[in-house]
């Protein structure tokens, strides 16, 4: 690593796996001993007079990992009687979100997030426990379009759109497509039944990002008219710890016109602000 480069989560990890084991588990021991926690029967937790646990000083707050894994060949959650569930499509990478075209085909838009910077021994203990919980396996950061798959037709499963940065919501008006990364809004070209977009995207507009990006995901819908898009934009932290400097252009939602790419605050103190179909409906009589 550059001495002129900072050091990120995933970076941090990386390293502390190739340190020797001894020192490993002297840095991860305080972590296994937050597993010491039993919660309270819940049915005292409720009512006028709740039990509650008495208070308690922790190095670490306690908290448990769940270990991260696949479903296996086989194997299918539980549903009620007369119910069945059946996978669509395997080997997806990180799928985030559904957009479903006026064909029928489906975009899975797989994604993760931008690495964080460590600046504070905080932000290593957080990357630490990101990646037990697998937060740093390989993402696609790409869309994934299925065709069929139901009704005994066969399953088409394609690359759609790919090398996007940390992609999340999509917006279809016309023969343009419209990809809210994390960092911009990027349009398309798309024809009824593509299953591959090899043409470059051309950026609309810049979305708030940065060294901190806290709520990085950026949802998008189009107006009814097609003239306006809306992108849902987070806050920048939970509780302002970053400073208000960091949220300059946060938890709002943004109205950008298609055509210049010129955007105003439409809702504003939103702390992660999701559009959708039916936000659409009620922004178009100038209601949110």
């Amino acid at each position: 690593m550059k001495p002129t480069q900072s050091l990120t989560r995933r970076a941090a990890v990386m390293l502390l796996s190739s340190v020797p084991m001894a020192l490993t588990l002297t840095l991860t021991f305080p972590l296994a001993g937050c597993d010491d926690y039993t919660a309270a029967d819940p049915k005292l937790q409720i009512g006028a007079n709740p039990v509650l646990p008495a208070l308690r000083q922790y190095l670490f707050p306690p908290m448990r990992i769940a270990t991260p894994r696949t479903w296996t060949q086989d194997e299918t959650p539980t549903v009620p009687d007369g119910l069945h569930v059946s996978a669509l499509a395997k080997g997806l990478k990180r799928p985030r979100s559904l957009y479903v075209l006026p064909n029928g085909d489906v975009l899975v838009i797989e994604s993760s997030g931008p690495d964080a910077p460590v600046t504070r021994p905080k932000d290593l203990v957080v990357g630490i426990v990101l990646g037990a919980a697998g937060e740093f396996n390989q993402a696609g950061n790409r869309i994934t379009l299925l065709r069929g798959g139901t009704n005994r037709q066969p399953l088409t499963q394609t690359v759609f759109l790919d090398h996007l940065t940390s992609p999340f919501g999509v917006a279809l008006v016309g023969h343009d497509l419209y990809v809210a990364n994390t960092d911009a809004i990027v349009r398309y070209p798309y024809h009824d039944g593509d299953t591959q977009i090899r043409a470059s995207g051309t950026k609309l507009t810049d979305l708030p990002a940065g060294p901190i990006n806290h709520h990085w995901t950026k949802s998008l819908i189009a107006s009814v008219d097609g003239s306006k898009l809306y992108v849902g934009i987070g806050s920048n932290s939970n509780i302002a710890e970053n400073g208000m400097q960091a949220e300059i252009d946060r938890a709002d939602i943004w109205e950008v016109d298609r055509v210049t790419g010129a955007h105003r605050i439409f809702a504003s103190g939103l702390r992660n602000p999701m559009v959708s179909s039916g936000s659409r409906r009620r922004a178009s009589y100038g209601r949110w």
